[in-house]
């Protein structure tokens, strides 16, 4: 089962339920939910409002996920909110499986709410909830913003010895 949080229009959610994967898409903003509904309608995916960090809804369930996206949505947290967000991802991963991460570096759009996170910084963070990196990219923004570049960071949870 794959969680993509911050699915925003459905971009991600949509191709992999179009695969065959069982997919959650969490967007707390409804007018985004409607938007992809709108566009991707004949996917069959899973619709929740809820939000990092605490992610509340997701939690109180109890599942478990063999991946979780975040994509372009962790620079939007300020750093206790980041804590606690990594704890909630934490446990929601089943064992032995992966989250992966892009993180925008550089100026921050007029009018959002984004702040300066480091991908070192987010490593350690992962590492201190149990979660080991599997991948470290950097790379240029794919839509040539000047001064933005991009991070993607893959994490494992650890096992048990």
């Amino acid at each position: 089962m794959i969680l993509d949080i911050g699915a925003g229009s459905g971009r991600d959610a949509a191709p992999l339920a179009g695969q065959g994967h069982v997919v959650v898409a969490v967007e707390p903003t409804p007018e985004l939910r409607a938007l992809s509904q709108q566009i991707h309608g004949d996917q069959d995916f899973e619709w929740v409002d809820d939000s990092l960090p605490e992610m509340r809804v997701l939690c109180s369930r109890g599942r478990r996920f063999d991946l979780i996206l975040r994509t372009a949505v962790w620079m939007h947290l300020d750093e206790p909110q980041r804590s606690l967000a990594m704890q909630s991802i934490a446990n929601m991963l089943a064992p032995e499986c992966r989250v992966v991460l892009s993180l925008r570096h550089g100026p921050v759009p007029a009018g959002r709410r984004m702040f300066d996170v480091s991908a070192h910084e987010t490593i350690q963070l992962a590492r201190a909830h149990g979660l080991t990196v599997v991948h470290h990219s950097e790379r240029e923004d794919p839509h040539a913003r000047r001064g933005v570049r991009w991070s993607h960071l893959g994490w494992q949870q650890e096992t048990a010895a």
